[in-house]
C-alpha cells in the first residue's frame, strides 16, 4: 500500500523519507535519495531528527525530473480530502515542492542559469493548475467495470498508464524496482491522475446516494487547444478524456434502507472525448479564426484505425458522435472524419453527425433531445455498469466517443444529457425510480447534477483553452441565457489571447513534465530568438506609436497643424505595423520552444486551388449527399 504520509529529513548530502505509521511496532522502510549521485535505495534505519538541517511532512512523492543542474525530487505537501468512494478516500494535491539535488547551481553559465529558472517556472505552474487526484487504496485510473478485472499488484503497476500522469516523473523509481526485487519501492510510487474529481453524497427520496463524476485526461498527445490537435502515428488524439459517471447506492432489507451507509450497490457509465481522429491543425497567425488545415498523409488511415483497435480494445462498440458544424468552416472536419470512417468500414463503429449551432440555433436547447432520439436504441443495448452484493452484474457494452472542433464546450453539454438519460435508468433499475419516472423531476437533485457537471466542463477546459468551457450556463440551469452568451464572448476573447501569446509556454509545462522534451546539458538555449530584428522590434514600435498618438490626443492642448500632421504620420506607421504584423502573423504568436510544432510549414500538394481557398481543404473533394442526421454503419 503506498505511504499516505511522510517525513522528509534533508542533509546536505541526502534526502531521506521516512513513513508514518501508527503502530510503532511496524519497522519503516525509508527511502533514501543520494543528493550527489542521484542514487535511490530503501533503508531500514531511521535519521536522527536532530542531525538534519530541515524536515517536512509530505503526503507523496510525485516524482524525479532532471534539468540542467541535475535531479529535483518533487512531493506533494498539501492535499484536500475530496470525498469517499466506499472505503477509499480521494484526495485533490493542492501543494508541492520542487526540491534540488544539487547543492546550488553555481557551475551554470549565466544563459544556462536562467534556462533552469524558465525550466522551473514551466514546472512551477503547471503543478498549480490544481487538476491532480490521487487515491492512496483506490486506483482513480481505471473505471470500476475495469477494476473487475484487475488483479492485486501494486497501485502504480495496475494503473491505467494513459491516465498515469506522472508515470515518465516515476520512470527512476519504477526501474529500479522492476530491475532489482530487493529494493521494492512500489509503496513509495503514487499514481497521480490530472482531470476532474467530484463526490457528493446526497438523497433520492430517502435513498443515501453517493454521486460522483471523474473526467481523466490521458497524458498521450497532451497540450494546449492549438498546439495539440487531431491524431499521431500511434493512434493518440489530442484533448482525451474519459468522463466517469458513478452511483453509489445501499439496497433496500426487509423494507428498511440500511443505517449506515456502504455503498453496496455500484454504477457507473462510461463516456470518452477527444480530438477528430485525422491529421490537422489549426495555425495561429494572430487573426481571431485560426487557418485549418487537414494533413493528407500516407499514414492516416493506419493511424486512425490504431485508434479505434485501441478504442474497441478498451471500450467495446464505438457510437461515434461529431458535432461540427456541416457548414462553412469547420465542415471540411466533418466530411474528412465520416469519409476515414466509411473507409475503415467496421461494423462496430456507428457515426452520427450532429450539427449542434444549427439545430439549436436560437438557444433552442431542448433540441439535443432530437440526437438522443436518434440514437435511444443505441444507449439501450450499450448499458452501464452495475454490481451489487448479490453478485448481480452487469457490463457496459460500448461507448459514445464525442468531439465538437475543442471537445470542450458542446461536447460537455451533450455527453451530461446522455449521462442524465442513463442515470435514470440506472436509478429504475436500483427501485430509485419507478418506471414512468425520470431524473429530471427530482429538482433538488438535478441541482447538483447541473452544478457537477459544469464544474466537469470548466475543468477539462482549463487546461486546453486557457478559460473555463463555454454554454455553463445551459449546464447549471438547463436553459440558456443572454447573461450566458455574454460570459462566453467574454470566454472567447480570452481564449484568443491566450491561444495566441501565452500557449506556447503553457504547451511547453506539458512536454517538459510529460518527458516529450528531456533536458540535456550542453545543448543550445531553446529560448534563443533566431527571428529578424523587424520581427522583434514590430511590436515594440507599435506600442511605442500607440503610446504616443493617445498622449498627443490628451495633452495637445489644442489641435494645430504641427500636432495634426504628426498624428496623421503617427496613424499611419500604426497602420502599416498592424498589416505587416498580420500579414505574417504567425511570426508574432508564442510558439512552443520546447517541441517545435511543424505543420505551421505544411504545404499541401494542390495549396493554389481556388477550391481549397475557399473551404480550407488539403486535396479534398466534394463527398457525399447532407442530411441533417448522419448515420452508417
Amino acid at each position: 500500500m503506498v505511504h499516505e504520509s511522510l517525513r522528509l529529513y534533508a542533509t546536505n548530502d541526502s534526502y531521506t523519507l521516512v513513513p508514518y505509521y501508527l503502530d510503532p511496532t511496524i519497522a519503516a522502510q525509508t527511502l533514501v535519495i543520494n543528493r550527489v549521485s542521484g542514487e535511490c535505495y530503501l533503508d531500514g534505519a531511521i535519521p536522527d531528527p536532530t542531525a538534519h538541517a530541515e524536515s517536512l511532512t509530505i503526503y507523496g512523492v510525485f516524482g524525479i525530473i532532471n534539468l540542467l543542474a541535475g535531479g529535483y525530487l518533487i512531493v506533494i505537501t498539501g492535499r484536500e480530502r475530496i470525498g469517499r468512494l466506499g472505503k477509499h478516500d480521494i484526495f485533490q494535491a493542492n501543494q508541492f515542492r520542487i526540491l534540488p539535488f544539487a547543492k546550488n547551481n553555481n557551475f551554470l553559465s549565466e544563459v544556462q542559469a536562467q534556462d533552469e529558472q524558465r525550466y522551473l517556472s514551466l514546472i512551477e505552474s503547471l503543478l498549480k493548475s490544481g487538476s491532480y487526484y490521487f487515491s492512496y487504496t483506490y486506483d482513480l485510473t481505471h473505471t470500476l467495470q475495469r477494476q473487475t478485472q484487475l488483479t492485486t499488484k501494486p497501485l502504480w503497476q495496475r494503473a491505467d498508464d494513459r491516465f498515469f500522469w506522472n508515470r515518465y516523473l516515476h520512470s527512476k523509481l519504477i526501474e529500479i524496482t522492476i530491475s532489482n526485487p530487493d529494493q521494492d519501492l512500489s509503496d513509495f510510487i503514487l499514481p497521480v491522475m490530472f482531470g476532474f474529481v467530484s463526490i457528493v453524497f446526497t438523497k433520492i427520496k430517502n435513498r443515501d446516494m453517493v454521486f460522483s463524476l471523474i473526467s481523466r485526461r490521458s497524458r498521450y498527445r497532451a497540450g494546449t487547444r492549438y498546439f495539440s490537435r487531431g491524431i499521431d502515428a500511434e493512434g493518440n488524439v489530442s484533448n482525451f478524456n474519459e468522463t466517469e459517471q458513478i452511483v453509489l447506492l445501499d439496497p433496500i432489507e426487509d423494507g428498511n434502507a440500511s443505517t449506515s451507509f456502504e455503498g453496496k450497490i455500484k454504477m457507473s457509465y462510461v463516456q470518452t472525448r477527444g480530438s477528430i481522429p485525422i491529421y490537422w491543425a489549426q495555425v495561429i497567425n494572430v487573426k481571431y479564426t485560426p487557418k485549418l488545415q487537414i494533413m493528407e498523409f500516407p499514414n492516416t488511415l493506419e493511424a486512425f484505425r490504431r485508434h479505434f483497435d485501441e478504442q474497441i480494445r478498451i471500450y467495446g462498440d464505438q457510437i461515434l458522435v461529431n458535432l461540427v458544424n456541416k457548414k462553412g468552416y469547420e465542415s471540411p472536419m466533418g466530411e474528412a472524419y465520416e469519409r476515414a470512417v466509411k473507409q475503415l468500414n467496421d461494423l462496430r463503429m456507428r457515426y452520427y453527425h450532429f450539427d449542434f449551432h444549427h439545430e439549436c440555433s436560437k438557444m433552442r436547447w431542448n433540441r439535443i433531445q432530437i440526437l438522443i432520439d436518434t440514437i435511444e436504441e443505441e444507449l439501450i443495448q450499450q448499458g452501464y455498469f452495475y454490481a451489487d452484493d448479490s453478485r448481480h452484474v452487469k457490463f457496459q457494452k460500448s461507448v459514445i466517443r464525442a468531439n465538437c472542433m475543442d471537445c470542450l464546450d458542446r461536447t460537455n453539454v451533450v455527453q451530461s444529457n446522455f449521462a442524465k438519460w442513463m442515470l435514470t435508468q440506472q436509478l429504475r433499475e436500483a427501485g430509485v425510480l419507478s418506471n414512468k419516472e425520470r431524473i429530471d423531476e427530482i429538482e433538488s437533485f438535478m441541482n447538483i447534477f447541473r452544478n457537477v457537471w459544469a464544474d466537469n466542463a470548466d475543468a477539462v477546459s482549463f487546461p486546453y483553452s486557457g478559460t473555463g468551457a463555454q454554454k455553463t450556463d445551459f449546464t447549471r440551469t438547463g436553459s440558456r441565457t443572454k447573461k450566458g452568451a455574454v460570459v462566453d464572448l467574454q470566454n472567447g476573447l480570452t481564449r484568443y489571447v491566450m491561444n495566441n501569446y501565452m500557449d506556447g509556454a503553457r504547451q511547453d509545462a506539458y512536454d517538459l513534465l510529460l518527458g516529450n522534451y528531456v533536458v540535456k546539458y550542453g545543448v543550445a538555449s531553446p529560448w534563443i530568438d533566431t527571428r529578424s530584428m523587424q520581427m522583434k522590434l514590430a511590436p515594440q514600435v507599435l506600442l511605442a506609436c500607440s503610446v504616443f498618438l493617445i498622449l498627443l490626443f490628451i495633452f495637445s492642448g489644442g489641435y494645430n497643424y504641427y500636432i495634426q500632421f504628426a498624428m496623421f504620420i503617427d496613424l499611419i506607421i500604426i497602420v502599416f505595423l498592424l498589416r505587416f504584423i498580420f500579414e505574417n502573423g504567425g511570426e508574432f504568436v508564442d510558439w512552443p520552444r520546447l517541441v517545435p510544432r511543424d505543420y505551421r510549414f505544411y504545404q499541401a500538394k494542390s495549396s493554389t486551388s481556388s477550391y481549397k481557398q475557399k473551404t480550407g481543404r488539403i486535396n479534398d473533394s466534394e463527398y457525399g449527399e447532407k442530411i441533417e442526421l448522419q448515420k452508417f454503419e
